[in-house]
């Protein structure tokens, strides 16, 4: 078989942005030569790994399998390369994890500033994903662990709960509710909200505490990130419905954020790591540095 590993970079980078010009970017490459290195992988392997159209790329149900197996493979060679004995005891190689994007923001930088002074040669790849993406990395075994929210229930993977956050109503200094302490769910009914898809894991937490009570929030604009939420309420647009975590420590120039009750509603963060597998040492020690980090708050 004629896999090379320039065909298996092409297929993880295509696969992780899940989009042909931005692959060929990352690479460095024209878009015919990334289309030909997946064609000729997909020929070797005799499989199609994913599908693709001018708009999109999508990973075929072989890709997904194929895709963490080709990232070790990867990954491998360059520990390889690194030293093998250095890498056998950790002081070298690669850590993948997959975090949501409010946690890298606030845990990681000054975790793995920690973590780089017990390690100074293991590097670490964050992959910022959504709740549901971080779980099913980790079931694919595509990370080492992740940090996410509570969700779907999947056999491979175990959560560790660590802290909880409430979701709290982000307003401009001007607005006449910044001068509340807290608001109540039943008091927003004629105020424009700004909430997350409804693809979003904190949609959903939101959408099971409320729905059952009969409260259906003027939900006027939606985004994707919970950082386009804050730029829209600091345009004016409406008020935010965040996690507390999604905002910054320091005093927000322009917006306040007040607590929601009636119902108090919060969301569960902790660590998301594959049953049955035992973490080497460097891989675990960063583990422990940000549960700690995560339970402190």
């Amino acid at each position: 078989m004629a896999i090379d590993l320039d065909q298996l970079r092409t297929f993880v980078a295509v696969a992780e942005a899940l989009s042909l010009t931005r692959a060929a970017e990352v690479l460095h490459l024209s878009l015919p030569a990334v289309s030909r290195r997946l064609s000729a992988l997909e020929e070797e392997l005799g499989i199609a790994l994913m599908t693709r159209t001018t708009r999109r790329v999508a990973l075929t149900q072989m890709g997904r399998e194929f895709l963490p197996r080709a990232r070790r493979l990867l990954d491998e060679l360059e520990e390889s390369l690194l030293g093998i004995r250095e890498t056998a005891a950790r002081r070298r190689g690669l850590i993948t994890l997959a975090c949501i994007p409010t946690a890298a923001y606030y845990f990681l930088p000054a975790t793995l500033a920690d973590f780089a002074r017990r390690f100074p040669g293991v590097r670490v790849r964050v992959m910022d994903l959504s709740a549901d993406g971080v779980i099913d990395m980790v079931a694919s075994g595509g990370v080492e662990f992740g940090i996410g929210m509570e969700g779907a229930i999947v056999p491979e993977v175990e959560f560790r709960p660590l802290r909880r956050d409430p979701f709290v109503l982000a307003c401009r200094r001007d607005h006449r509710l910044a001068r509340r302490r807290s608001i109540r769910w039943a008091e927003l009914e004629n105020e424009k909200l700004i909430g997350v898809s409804r693809r979003s894991g904190n949609r959903l937490i939101l959408d099971r505490a409320l729905l059952p009570q009969g409260i259906q929030p003027n939900w006027q604009y939606e985004a994707e990130h919970l950082s386009t939420s804050l730029g829209l309420a600091e345009a004016g647009l409406g008020l935010a419905v965040v996690p507390r975590l999604a905002l910054p420590r320091s005093p927000h120039p322009i917006l306040v954020a007040r607590m929601l009750e009636a119902p108090r509603i919060e969301r569960s963060t902790g660590v998301v790591v594959r049953r049955g597998v035992t973490p080497a040492p460097a891989t675990r020690t960063l583990l422990e540095l940000l549960e700690r980090r995560l339970t402190a708050g």
